[in-house]
C-alpha cells in the first residue's frame, strides 16, 4: 500500500464527528490558550484574559478559579482525547500494523495542526501545573505512547519495547513541530507532508 493509499484510508476510516458548540467557558479557555502561549505563563494575568474576553474578573471566577485551573482545563482534555482516539485507531485496524499506523498518524497529525497553541503551552508551561494533575497529564501520556509502541513492535518484529519508544517519541516530535510551522505552505500539504515524513521515519 502507498502512502498516498493509506492516507486515504485512514482518512475514510477516522472520519471526524462534527464538533459540540463551544459554550462560553470553552470560549474564555480558548482566548487564555492563546495568550499563555504568545506569552507565557507568567507573562498573562487574569485581568489579561478578562480583558481579552471581554468579561469582568468576577465574571471570569464563575468559570475558573485561576490561572492554574485553566492551564489544568487546557491540557487534561486534550492528554484524554489523544489517548481516547488513539485506543480507537488502534481497535479499528487490530489485525493490520500498517493500517493502524497510518491511522494514529493521520489522527496526530490533524490534531497537531489544530492545536499548535494547545502543542506550545504543554512544550512550555506543563510544569506550571500542582503535582496532581501534573501527574494526571503525565499519566495518559504515556498510556497514549504505549498505543503506539504496541503498533510499532507489531508491525517491525526487530524493534523491542524501549526502542519503539524512542521512535514514538521521534515522531511526536516532529507532528508537534506545527507550533513552529509559518504558513507558507497551505494546510493540506502541511497535513501530508507531516504524515508523509512521520510514516517514513516509523516504517523503517
Amino acid at each position: 500500500m502507498t502512502v498516498d493509499q493509506q492516507e486515504s484510508a485512514a482518512d475514510g476510516a477516522d472520519a471526524p464527528t462534527p464538533p459540540r458548540r463551544r459554550s462560553r467557558r470553552d470560549e474564555i479557555l480558548q482566548i487564555a490558550v492563546g495568550l499563555f502561549a504568545a506569552r507565557g505563563y507568567h507573562g498573562v494575568s487574569m485581568d489579561d484574559i478578562g480583558a481579552a474576553a471581554g468579561v469582568t474578573g468576577p465574571a471570569l471566577y464563575h468559570h475558573f478559579a485561576g490561572k492554574e485551573a485553566m492551564l489544568a482545563a487546557a491540557l487534561i482534555p486534550v492528554s484524554e482525547e489523544l489517548l481516547d482516539g488513539g485506543r480507537a485507531r488502534v481497535a479499528a485496524h487490530r489485525e493490520d500494523a500498517t493500517a493502524a499506523l497510518a491511522s494514529l498518524i493521520a489522527f496526530h497529525v490533524e490534531f497537531a495542526l489544530a492545536n499548535p497553541a494547545v502543542i506550545a503551552l504543554h512544550l512550555h508551561e506543563l510544569d506550571r501545573l500542582p503535582e496532581e494533575p501534573r501527574r494526571r497529564i503525565r499519566r495518559l501520556q504515556r498510556l497514549y505512547v504505549e498505543e503506539w509502541v504496541g503498533v510499532l513492535t507489531g508491525l517491525r518484529q526487530e524493534l523491542d519495547a524501549a526502542e519503539a519508544r524512542v521512535l514514538a517519541h521521534a515522531a511526536f516530535g516532529l507532528m508537534n513541530s506545527t507550533p513552529f510551522l509559518g504558513g507558507e505552505v497551505d494546510r493540506d500539504r502541511r497535513a501530508a507532508l507531516l504524515r508523509a515524513a512521520t510514516l517514513a521515519a516509523l516504517h523503517g
